[in-house]
């Protein structure tokens, strides 16, 4: 049985889209990977990823250089992610003000940035048995960096649930809440 055209719009809809999404999405990685980059070297190099700023109240966790670099990389990408999409991926159609869109894409990255944390804490800490194992890995050349790398993994390990949340909330339910909170206002 062949699908409906209307299903089959539909769905080459979503697929451009998330093809889309993919393009932004690696732009946003290379603005994320300035962003590390820029962190790491003045903060003297990636050996220096590991140090620890803070330790976690009266735990044997600390919250170490690492994490401080993912937080800020994915706050400059997520503000630049979120320009890029609203106007460009899901463009089209009826908008809600950009703020009423921001913050639940921001939430939506939050949560995928926080699971993140500890996917990338993963493929750096040496007792994981994800961690990224040397030769290949380590800290004495950019390209074997298993800072860099584990920042890009965890990256494109959390794109794929960005975009459905995003897709089915952000960007649909929020604005065909606030088009029938216009429409509601427009009536009266």
């Amino acid at each position: 049985m062949n699908p409906a055209p209307a299903e089959l719009g539909r769905y080459r809809r979503s697929v451009r889209q998330f093809v889309m999404f993919g393009i932004v999405g690696g732009s946003g990685m290379v603005v994320n990977m300035i962003v590390t980059v820029l962190m790491n070297k003045a903060n003297g190099g990636t050996a220096n990823a590991q140090e620890i700023l803070f330790p976690i109240a009266d735990t044997e966790f600390n919250f170490r250089f690492t994490t401080l670099v993912w937080i800020v990389a994915f706050l400059v990408a997520n503000f630049y992610n979120f320009l890029l999409n609203r106007h460009w991926t899901f463009g089209k159609g009826r908008k809600a003000p950009a703020w009423q869109e921001f913050w639940p894409f921001l939430v939506v990255g939050s949560v995928a940035a926080a699971a993140g944390i500890f996917i990338k804490l993963a493929f750096t800490n040496p007792t994981s048995p994800l961690y990224l194992p040397e030769p290949w890995w380590h800290e004495e050349a950019g390209i074997h960096s298993r800072e860099y790398w584990s920042q890009l993994l965890t990256i494109l390990i959390t794109m794929p649930i960005n975009f459905v949340v995003n897709k089915l909330w952000t960007f649909r339910a929020v604005r065909n809440r606030h088009h029938a909170r216009s429409t509601a206002n427009a009536v009266v």
